[in-house]
């Protein structure tokens, strides 16, 4: 599926760049395989700011910051999901400024020895406040949704600027790639009907944190969605034909992909793999797969 991501997106990094009167973002200069050209950060408010993914841990970073929240009263710390490059800038920023930090949970459970494929968990975040799907957190000027999408990770959660019907999607929806859904704690069926949830609702943007805005929602999702279909029944195409291991699968399905790349698209295939266990479409046997009778 050809999603149509918008690819001009340069960061001046450091800098407050003013989006909207009530949305500022600041670039952190952590640009990698993972994390586009790098962490966006998302300040909401005139007077009293809500901080929406402070980012990775850099100094360079967290003066940036402070420098963009300079005669503000930070009043909200809030994370999408605690991957390294989202939450870690969370402690110093609520060291520095005294204010608490909002997210579902801390990281999921389960271990993951597999191949790198996407940054690593921040297992030391802990939120001070829990919030839940459908909650609103009231500021100076600004109300926010929380929007619990899990699938990138279990505890991800999207916040909505109801003034503004804007959506900050975290990884659950990204500026410049599909996202990464990495077993155990990613999920894809979960993924994928939190994609279906974002559908039904009217956003008029979306913003992510790495990458560039998404202006027509609607379409974007459609393709977003569409392509793990795609990929599904490749899976299920591939299996019919006898390829009954993941090696093989990938082998096929990413002939084209320079084979470095090989390994995070086998946690891919996996994930769907789950899924299509889960529904009693595919059997698993050990390594091996097939379809259900």
């Amino acid at each position: 599926m050809a999603i149509p991501f918008i690819r001009e997106f340069e960061p001046r990094y450091g800098e407050r760049v003013q989006v909207t009167p009530r949305i500022a973002r600041v670039v952190a200069n952590n640009p990698g395989p993972f994390t586009f050209m790098g962490t966006g950060v998302y300040l909401i408010g005139e007077g009293d700011v809500a901080v929406i993914d402070p980012g990775p841990d850099m100094p360079e970073h967290i003066d940036a910051l402070k420098r963009a929240l300079e005669g503000r009263r930070v009043s909200h710390i809030l994370v999408t999901h605690t991957h390294s490059d989202h939450s870690p800038a969370a402690k110093p920023l609520k060291e520095w400024s005294g204010a608490k930090t909002y997210a579902l949970a801390g990281h999921g459970s389960g271990s993951d020895d597999g191949p790198k494929v996407e940054a690593g968990g921040d297992m030391d975040f802990v939120p001070d406040v829990r919030v839940k799907d459908g909650e609103i957190i009231a500021g100076d000027g600004f109300s926010i949704e929380c929007v619990h999408t899990p699938g990138h990770t279990s505890n991800h959660m999207c916040f909505a600027l109801r003034e503004e019907k804007a959506l900050f999607t975290g990884d659950h929806v990204m500026g410049w790639s599909t996202t990464v859904v990495t077993p155990p704690d990613g999920d894809m069926a979960s993924y994928m009907a939190s994609v279906q949830k974002l559908q039904a609702r009217d956003d008029a943007i979306l913003y992510p944190t790495h990458g560039a805005p998404v202006t027509d929602p609607k379409p974007f999702l459609a393709e977003y969605l569409a392509h793990r279909y795609d990929r599904e029944n490749q899976v299920l195409a591939a299996i019919g034909d006898g390829l009954d291991t993941i090696p093989t699968m990938v082998a096929r399905m990413y002939a084209a992909v320079d084979k470095r790349l090989h390994p995070a698209a086998a946690r891919s295939v996996e994930a769907h793999l789950i899924k299509l266990v889960r529904e009693g479409r595919v059997v698993r046997d050990g390594t091996r797969y097939r379809l259900a009778a």
